[in-house]
Order: C-alpha cells, then sequence, then structure tokens
C-alpha cells in the first residue's frame, strides 16, 4: 500500500514538473514573439496562460491592451489584467495599476489606491515602486504630506541607483525640505545621478557649484566617488 502510494506520489510529482516545464516553455514562446512584435503569436501563447493565472502572462497582456500592441486599445481591459496579476503580488503589474489609478485611466482616479499598490511593490524592494511612493509622499497625493517619509522612500531607491530617486535626494537637500540644508550633500547627489545619465542633475549640479567653495566641492566629489564605490549605500 505503502509502496504504491509512492509510485502515485512519484507520477504526479513528474506530471507537475512537466506542465511547469511546458508552462515556461509557452511563456518563452511568447515573449520571444513579444521582442520581435508578432503579437499574434503572444497572444497565442499568452492568453491562455493567463486565463489559467499566470500572473506574467496576465501583466504582459495588460500591458499590450493598455499600449494597443496587437490589439484594440482598452484601458479598461488592462486594469483588469493587471489587478488579476497584482493580487498574486507580481510587482511590475501593483506599479503599472497604480499608474493607472493615479491617471485615471481605464478606471476612476484614486490616489489612495494608488499609494497602497506602489506600497506593495516598494515593500518588495523594486526601486521604481519607492521612488514613485516617495513623489507620492513629497506631494500629499493619497497620503498626508510627509517629506521625512518621502526621503526614506527616495533613500531606498536611490541606493538601487534609481537616478530619479537620486536627483530627487539631491534637490530635498539643496532647499532643506525634511532634512538640514546641504549643498555639499545635493551636489554629491546630483552628481551621482548625472553619471547614472540624468541630464536635470547635470544641470542643478552644475548651478549649485557656483554657489560652493572649492573645499566644498572636493568634500562633495570625494562623498559621490565613496558612495558609488559603497553601491550608494550608508551615503
Amino acid at each position: 500500500m505503502i509502496k504504491s502510494f509512492k509510485v502515485v506520489a512519484l507520477g504526479l510529482s513528474l506530471l507537475l514538473a512537466n506542465v511547469c516545464v511546458s508552462h515556461a516553455q509557452d511563456f518563452q514562446k511568447g515573449f520571444a514573439a513579444y521582442e520581435k512584435e508578432d503579437y499574434a503569436t503572444v497572444l497565442k501563447e499568452w492568453r491562455p496562460l493567463a486565463d489559467r493565472g499566470d500572473a506574467e502572462a496576465q501583466f504582459y497582456l495588460g500591458l499590450m491592451y493598455k499600449n494597443g500592441q496587437g490589439v484594440t486599445q482598452d484601458y479598461k481591459e488592462a486594469v483588469r489584467l493587471y489587478g488579476l496579476a497584482a493580487v498574486q503580488g507580481d510587482a511590475d503589474a501593483q506599479i503599472s495599476l497604480g499608474e493607472m489609478y493615479n491617471s485615471g485611466q481605464g478606471v476612476t482616479q484614486d490616489k489612495k489606491e494608488t499609494v497602497r499598490l506602489y506600497r506593495l511593490a516598494a515593500e518588495q524592494g523594486i526601486a521604481q515602486a519607492q521612488k514613485n511612493l516617495g513623489a507620492m509622499y513629497i506631494n500629499g497625493q493619497g497620503v498626508t504630506q510627509d517629506s521625512k517619509e518621502a526621503i526614506k522612500w527616495y533613500r531606498l531607491a536611490a541606493e538601487q541607483g534609481n537616478a530619479d530617486a537620486q536627483y530627487n535626494l539631491g534637490w530635498m537637500y539643496y532647499i532643506g525640505l525634511g532634512i538640514i540644508q546641504d549643498n555639499v550633500y545635493a551636489y554629491m547627489w546630483y552628481n551621482i545621478a548625472a553619471s547614472g545619465g540624468d541630464a536635470n542633475a547635470v544641470n542643478e549640479r552644475d548651478v549649485i557649484a557656483k554657489k560652493m567653495t572649492r573645499s566644498q566641492l572636493e568634500k562633495a566629489q570625494d562623498l559621490a566617488s565613496e558612495c558609488v564605490k559603497k553601491n550608494y549605500r550608508g551615503c
């Protein structure tokens, strides 16, 4: 009896393994087609996966409906698909659905729901969501305005190399919002963001440099170099 049970259990395990492999192969076929903009093949591969509850397929189908890629643009359908993936913990879907609620595309605009969704993804450590959540706090949208909380989320995103968050930290140090005003640290973060490709940071860095002494500039540049070496942590 025990031996029979083990045989059945082994059979089920092998069956599930084969299903998972087939599932992954179908998704990869769809992704390869997506990159080639072969949307007919994408829909053929991903729609059945989405119908079976695959969060990644649901997210990408939602993206296609939002952008009108291979389908008629439909914000409501995008919201529906994003929602299915978001409740399964898919961070990309949580961010995208949050953006839909933020702009009111396909759904009634709801800043509080935007914050809730951004927070779900931010707490998974996603830099884009952390930066977005920081922006909601700095602007007091969907939450009580809180500059210190904004700094917290911007810093978490900045530590992952998010140039927008690094720029925003520089700005907050520059004007002294939620933190003691400090041109040295403002320059440091602007310089780091500029190195990450933020054109606005280049301009702001150069403006603030004119207000700094030579020793302040040298210190800011040294701090920026040290920060990069530490992978932006503890800066």
